[in-house]
């Protein structure tokens, strides 16, 4: 993974807010938990939301070897774009074309290439599970080697990505500052809610310390 953009990831609209160091988007990645992955088929754009894990300098995704939209990367993988965004805050401005929104954004673009070797897999989507819910992997069941076989995961290299961040208060027109209208930004906290008992449970299990305190790691 290099700090250099490429043309692609290059910020250009607002540069000031490209960020290209590993550790913020790293750090993004790892907040995150869901992003969109962009491919063309068949000259139509197709763009779909997946849970994604970070591995090093690598993103994994995975899914269904029938989904229609992996299953071009059996073979030897597939160009796509991967997008996350973390929305921190309304920003609330002075004029309607100033409204804007606090956030943190990632785009990476690359080859998706699947992981053939069935122990890799293994671990990855092992991965996958601990990444959404840290600690859960040692409690759930193995998962067994049909369900390994019966699921792609592919990895993405983290090689051509950038971040792009907006921070702080509205930036009106000189002007308006002075107008009697409030501006200010409405902070956006997401908050995770006492675990629900799935009705099917059997047995008076209680819930896990690490499901009734979960949090995402903040970057």
């Amino acid at each position: 993974m290099t700090n250099a953009p490429s043309q692609r990831t290059q910020v250009k609209r607002l540069p000031d807010r490209g960020k290209y160091d590993e550790a913020t988007i790293h750090s993004i990645l790892d907040e995150a938990y869901l992003a969109h992955i962009g491919i063309v088929e068949d000259g139509q754009p197709i763009v779909i939301p997946v849970l994604f894990a970070r591995d090093g300098d690598s993103v994994l995704l995975h899914g269904s070897p029938a989904s229609r939209t992996l299953r071009n990367a059996k073979n030897d993988g597939i160009r796509v774009c991967l997008t996350v965004t973390l929305v921190d805050g309304f920003v609330i401005a002075r004029s309607g074309f100033h409204h804007s929104m606090n956030y943190r954004s990632v785009v990476v673009f690359g080859e998706a290439v699947p992981i053939v070797d069935e122990s890799e897999r293994w671990n990855a989507l092992d991965l996958i599970v601990e990444s959404l819910v840290p600690g859960q992997g040692e409690m759930v069941r193995p998962m067994t080697a049909k369900e390994v076989k019966g699921t792609m995961v592919l990895r993405l290299p983290l090689d051509e990505a950038s971040a792009k961040i907006r921070t702080g208060p509205p930036g009106d027109d000189a002007e308006d500052y002075a107008l009697p209208i409030w501006a200010g930004v409405i902070p956006i906290t997401e908050v995770y809610g006492a675990p629900i008992p799935d009705p099917a449970l059997e047995h008076d299990i209680p819930v896990p310390a690490h499901l009734e305190n979960y949090e995402r790691p903040r970057g």
